[in-house]
């Protein structure tokens, strides 16, 4: 009996070792439990819209008399903490712009991330934008968008993907066509023919009104891509349609 209570005591101490896998909570400091921004690839380009806001945030000073690193310290130390408090502020005191005013608060007070004025952060944020919308039981879709997307590349060496939060457009000047996964087996690929349409241009069947030149969208048809089969030379002969409709 001795024996046997020496050895259970001997044993005692080997849970010890499991505190090291507290370790990690500790961090917390650490940066937010979103997944690491995937490295660009290479093949998106940054958004119009993304130069268009970085020019804006270049002018500030001039415009404003604060830079965007000036305009945010002033806005979180004299500023109201509330943002839409901050908006309201900023108007009446300084006499901004309904969007400048949106911006400037969302951006102070951290809704804003960077990714729709820096392009470095776009770019970053474009991958995860493409691998979140080709997650879960959209994933088997993803062979599919690859396959569209290079193929949407090669109509033209100024064609340019740049995407969104739920498609990825292309563009030559302007949205020419659009890539979306409309559902777990379908991608749609949104075309602007309205030009065409609008001449009296005929469109085969197989290409779906969406209703856009109605609701003066840009994208007015669409082909339903469901397999690789689906690209085909109609497909091609109409995103080239669209391409050269946007001078």
């Amino acid at each position: 009996m001795p024996t046997q209570k020496t050895t259970k005591v001997a044993r005692k101490p080997a849970p010890k070792p499991m505190r090291k896998t507290a370790k990690p909570a500790a961090s917390s400091s650490a940066p937010a439990p979103r997944k690491p921004a995937p490295r660009p690839s290479g093949v998106y380009s940054v958004h119009p819209s993304v130069a268009m806001v970085e020019k804006w945030v270049a002018d500030l000073p001039e415009k404003t008399g604060r830079s965007l690193d000036e305009w945010m310290k002033h806005i979180q130390t004299k500023g109201p903490k509330n943002e839409a408090a901050a908006r309201e502020w900023l108007k009446g005191e300084y006499a901004l712009g309904t969007n400048t005013c949106w911006w400037l608060a969302g951006r102070a007070l951290g809704t804003g991330e960077g990714e729709d004025w820096d392009p470095d952060a776009y770019l970053a944020a474009a991958e995860r934008y493409v691998q979140e919308m080709f997650a879960g039981n959209k994933a088997g879709l993803r062979p599919l968008y690859d396959a569209l997307l290079k193929f949407g590349l090669r109509v033209a060496p100024d064609v340019k993907a740049c995407p969104c939060k739920t498609m990825v457009p292309l563009f030559r000047n302007h949205v020419i066509a659009q890539i979306k996964p409309a559902t777990r087996t379908r991608i749609d690929l949104g075309l602007a023919l309205a030009p065409h349409v609008k001449a009296g241009g005929k469109v085969p069947a197989r290409l779906i009104d969406t209703g856009g030149l109605a609701k003066k969208d840009r994208i007015t048809h669409r082909f339903a891509i469901e397999s690789a089969d689906d690209i085909d030379g109609e497909v091609e002969t109409w995103l080239r349609r669209a391409y050269e409709l946007d001078v």
